[in-house]
């Protein structure tokens, strides 16, 4: 039966007008709640499977992929020592492929966006950036923070870094992806040296293409400012005025 909630809920994923049996919820809100949880739960917990996106990814064109992992041993070390997480394992397999645009996958907090959404972004990504760009072969990292892009552009001589990662799961999202852009990486690089762009997630977040021309803006920023950060603005949804 529909309520005068109704629609509003069809605006927002947050829980409003959730209703009252006696002194607690509805029986059909809570377990609309322990799914959500669940699913949080098991986005951040669920594995990448690295070698079947590796075999997706390299049909766009970029060349083969690149599997690479932090220190941490495993999912639950990964989550308990965050700055395992930011250090690399061996990167020798990496090549020096020089070039302007790196692109790392990294499972993140939600392996389950990297493997939903990851191919869509990088085709977007590709789109908009591989008529002015050189890009070198995309690197997938496991078990892996924001932070160990700066070790893997640094070791694919590229000169922006560009890191496509699984984000927080929520109770409302568990497959949003996150980009973060560091320009001219090295290990050491702090958080306000790049630029986000979050809420990744369609149909309910931001779409692929907007994602990509928006990371394109500050892939362009960045070079010609000469470094990424604060300093750096998005600027590619700016409004022209009217021709007066």
């Amino acid at each position: 039966m529909s309520d005068l909630w109704d629609a509003l809920r069809g605006r927002t994923s947050a829980r409003i007008g959730l209703g009252r049996a006696g002194d607690s919820l509805p029986t059909e809100r809570v377990l609309e709640f322990a799914a959500a949880h669940a699913a949080a739960r098991d986005a951040v917990h669920q594995p990448l499977d690295a070698g079947g996106l590796a075999k997706e990814l390299e049909s766009v064109g970029l060349g083969e992929p690149l599997v690479v992992t932090s220190r941490a041993a495993d999912r639950g070390e990964y989550l308990r020592r965050p700055d395992l997480g930011r250090a690399p394992g061996d990167l020798s397999r990496i090549p020096h492929a020089g070039g302007d645009v790196g692109i790392m996958f990294a499972d993140g907090l939600s392996p389950v966006a990297v493997a939903e959404h990851a191919y869509g972004l990088l085709m977007a990504l590709t789109d908009v950036l591989g008529e002015r760009y050189s890009i070198a072969p995309p690197v997938i990292a496991t078990q892996a923070r924001v932070a160990l892009g700066d070790h893997v552009g640094a070791a694919l001589g590229v000169d922006t870094i560009i890191v496509v990662i699984g984000e927080r799961p929520g109770l409302s999202v568990a497959d949003s992806l996150g980009v973060y852009l560091t320009h001219g990486p090295r290990p050491g690089r702090a958080d306000a040296d790049r630029n986000c762009v979050s809420n990744i997630h369609p149909p309910g977040g931001l779409d692929y293409a907007t994602a990509a021309r928006v990371t394109a803006a500050l892939v362009a920023g960045a070079r010609q400012l000469g470094r990424s950060g604060v300093d750096l603005k998005d600027n590619s949804r700016a409004i022209t005025p009217p021709p007066e």
